[in-house]
């Protein structure tokens, strides 16, 4: 029996230490272990947003290029501002489809994470 009563003071002496240095921890805030992701609200908004910017970076080339072509044109270097005018409608059009597929992809992930909330 005495030695039980050892086993148990000498448990307790261990255990104490542990529990002061959890108490002291309890006072710091945690960091979040992994980033929550956006909402499908957000993530459809986000979509429809690169759509936009994809559409506007592209008409930015398209106009750019039309400039320059016209501008080359007119100083009498015909082949020249045709590969202006074909570049920026090139360069606008990649924009573009660049725009809405990652745009559409953000889309289609908000809506399949509105039906597994709904679903």
């Amino acid at each position: 029996m005495k030695r039980f009563g050892i086993y148990v003071l000498f448990g307790v002496a261990l255990a104490f230490p542990a529990l002061a240095q959890s108490g002291r921890d309890s006072g710091q805030t945690a960091e979040p272990e992994s980033k929550h992701s956006p909402g499908p609200a957000r993530e459809i908004g986000g979509g429809a947003g690169t759509v936009g910017v994809g559409a506007a970076k592209g008409a930015g080339h398209i106009g750019e290029g039309a400039a320059k072509g016209a501008g080359d044109i007119v100083t009498l270097h015909p082949i020249k501002g045709t590969t202006s005018v074909v570049k920026g409608t090139a360069e606008g059009g990649k924009d573009v489809t660049v725009g809405a597929a990652k745009g559409t992809g953000k889309i289609v992930k908000g809506i399949g994470k509105t039906f597994k909330k709904i679903l």
